[in-house]
């Protein structure tokens, strides 16, 4: 199954493609964006171009899953991701994904977070046949937490990750949220 297009009440969910560069950069080069992930700064463009090349890879790699571009009226407003596990302590790759997002601040607090989640979340166990999806933050974000929650998905683990640069609240670690797709047949 190639990576589908999505839509939710307002958003459209479009599979990442090579013209959306330009939207990766304004995304990761915005230090608010970019506060909680990697060694918290803004990416250099060179930075985002390698990063751009490895979201085309992920989404080549396991059929159905991959990185969306968040249109609202035709403006970008976000991405989203739905990828298979990367490390050994996430557990197997078959039928799980790591749920993700990013948006710019001028989307923050209106609901396209939990929104566009919310159709991963609906793509995934039903048209992908997930049987389970988790998300990952820092624990000192507390906005992504709240946005996990709001969808359903469950507090699972904290844990501690080895950083090279470890940023403000590292210390405190990294969480883990889940749904399965029982629990989430069972309340939507």
């Amino acid at each position: 199954m190639p990576q589908a297009a999505l839509r939710s009440p307002r958003i459209t969910l479009v599979p990442l493609a090579d013209e959306h560069l330009d939207y990766e950069v304004e995304l990761d080069s915005d230090p608010e964006v970019m506060r909680y992930l990697g060694n918290g700064t803004a990416r250099s463009h060179p930075e985002v171009e390698e990063a751009h090349r490895r979201r085309l890879t992920a989404a080549a790699l396991t059929p159905g899953l991959g990185y969306w571009i968040g249109l609202v009226d035709d403006h970008f407003v976000g991405w989203w991701v739905l990828a298979a596990p990367e490390r050994p302590d996430q557990g197997p790759v078959e039928g799980q994904a790591e749920l993700g997002y990013r948006l710019l601040p001028q989307h923050w607090r209106q609901g396209l977070a939990r929104e566009g989640a919310r159709e991963l979340l609906r793509h995934g166990f039903e048209d992908l046949g997930l049987t389970r999806i988790f998300a990952e933050t820092m624990m000192i974000n507390t906005a992504f937490r709240a946005t996990m929650a709001s969808i359903g998905m469950e507090y699972v683990r904290t844990f501690h990750l080895q950083w090279e640069h470890p940023i403000p609240g590292a210390e405190q670690g990294e969480v883990e949220y889940a749904i399965t797709s029982d629990h989430w047949r069972s309340t939507a």
